[in-house]
């Protein structure tokens, strides 16, 4: 199915461009969430006569995750959760858990978000994760496992 972008998608094309994708991916991800329309004549003139509205939405909130990024980069976000006496947790802190953490402390961020390159943390100490509010936005937090034995 070929579909016109409306906004930034990664490993598919920016704002405007015309990519062929495979139906279900069209119908059940990119149409419903807004982030694509199908290829019509129609569709297509519509877009360009919204291209300048478009673009600047898409500023707008570049800006804004770069806004973010700016307050959140190097921040420590303390998570306590029930360990064993060899440091190892029962259970794990998951990215869920990191967002939740932040919007605790008003950072607005989704799970999706929250990007662990080395899995679900599993043991207490100190770990480097990155949040990415936006495609061309990336920041660096800390998050501190705090050990709880009862």
């Amino acid at each position: 199915m070929q579909v016109i972008l409306l906004e930034k998608v990664v490993n598919l094309g920016n704002l405007g461009d015309v990519v062929k994708v495979k139906d279900g991916y069209a119908r059940n991800f990119l149409i419903p969430t807004k982030a694509a329309r199908r290829a019509t004549e129609a569709a297509i003139k519509e877009f360009e006569a919204r291209r300048a509205e478009l673009e600047k939405a898409a500023a707008e909130k570049l800006a804004g995750a770069q806004a973010l990024a700016e307050k959140m980069n190097g921040r420590t976000v303390h998570i306590t959760q029930k360990a064993g006496v060899d440091g190892r947790l029962f259970g794990s802190v998951t990215n869920a858990d990191i967002a939740d953490a932040l919007n605790r402390i008003d950072f607005k961020v989704v799970k999706a978000q929250v990007r662990m390159p080395n899995g679900p943390l599993k043991t207490v100490g100190e770990h480097s994760v990155t949040v990415v509010p936006h495609t061309d936005v990336v920041a660096e937090i800390k998050v501190v496992v705090i050990g709880e034995t009862d």
